[in-house]
């Protein structure tokens, strides 16, 4: 048994990845989107192909980030056509601090997901974890949308999601790491401080009974991977499902949900920004995860407009 198979033996595996060619090597459980991956998705499809099948599903409109938000609905079909799961298509970034817009792209992108013949439950609205966005997937979960609150960073975050009735959050481990390692406040031979935050994460939703989902992301070693065996999804990059593959070490589940404990009270708005506030690398992290989807949200409306000349 190779050790990716022990891992699924705990842990669900979602594929990192848009590349219809990596999802065909791998076949996961479910897959994601977002604008980077529609971005790489454009090396190996028929961009051409790919941009009128969003135009026809955007009808008269020729706004680029229409269009965007449609190739990923379109991109989303193919992959399902792969995987027996569910795959993520994210709202634009630049709504992450308008519940109204969000709930609004949202709705469209799920309309437009069943003009296509894709079963809404097949799917997961991924949302930056700010307030807003986190408010507004509460009114999405309440009319039967799915979401996947991503970018999460600090136990608030993941509470808040969870009091919401969010279906799944994306804490993240790897960019965690990178800040600690960049503030010289991690030293090697020390715990990883991104495992240590989802890991607290996953004690904390487990031990008062939230069912909302936990997927560990943006790994940077197959070590960060290992050490969330038992969380309740990780979403893993092609190069570190390769390594998991090619090794044949048995794994040893790391995360138990704890015994049941008596639920934290409501979370306020004003808590929330409170605690985002006191933590600079959570806060730090979020602008900056906002901002890059962000710009590769503008490097695909670029890339839609010169393609579909518009």
């Amino acid at each position: 048994m190779t050790t990716l198979n022990s891992l699924m033996q705990y842990t669900h595996v979602v594929a990192d990845t848009g590349n219809l060619d990596e999802i065909r090597q791998w076949i996961p459980e479910e897959a994601t989107t977002n604008p980077t991956l529609v971005l790489k998705a454009f090396q190996s499809e028929s961009v051409a192909e790919l941009i009128q099948e969003a135009m026809d599903l955007c009808g008269k409109g020729k706004d680029p980030q229409q269009i965007a938000a449609a190739c990923s609905v379109v991109l989303a079909e193919r992959i399902l056509q792969m995987i027996p799961g569910r795959v993520s298509i994210e709202v634009d970034a630049h709504l992450s601090f308008d519940t109204e817009a969000t709930v609004l792209a949202a709705q469209q992108i799920v309309a437009w997901a069943q003009h296509r013949g894709i079963d809404k439950r097949r799917i997961l609205i991924k949302i930056a974890s700010t307030w807003e966005g986190i408010q507004a997937a509460k009114v999405l979960e309440g009319q039967g949308i799915a979401c996947n609150c991503t970018l999460i960073f600090h136990a608030i975050q993941a509470l808040a999601c969870a009091q919401a009735g969010v279906t799944l959050i994306s804490p993240f481990v790897g960019r965690i790491y990178d800040w600690y390692k960049v503030h010289n406040l991690w030293h090697e031979g020390e715990t990883d401080p991104g495992v240590i935050s989802v890991t607290y994460i996953f004690n904390l939703l487990k031990s008062q009974g939230y069912a909302t989902e936990i997927m560990g992301a943006s790994f940077r070693n197959i070590d960060e991977i290992l050490a969330l065996v038992g969380c309740d999804r990780l979403t893993i990059a092609p190069k570190f499902l390769q390594q998991l593959q090619e090794k044949t070490d048995p794994v040893t589940r790391q995360l138990v949900p704890p015994d049941r404990v008596e639920r934290t009270p409501e979370i306020s708005e004003r808590a929330f920004r409170w605690q985002m506030n006191q933590d600079a690398m959570a806060t730090e992290k979020l602008a900056e995860g906002i901002r890059l989807f962000a710009k590769d949200s503008e490097a695909l409306y670029a890339r839609i407009k010169e393609d579909a000349k518009l």
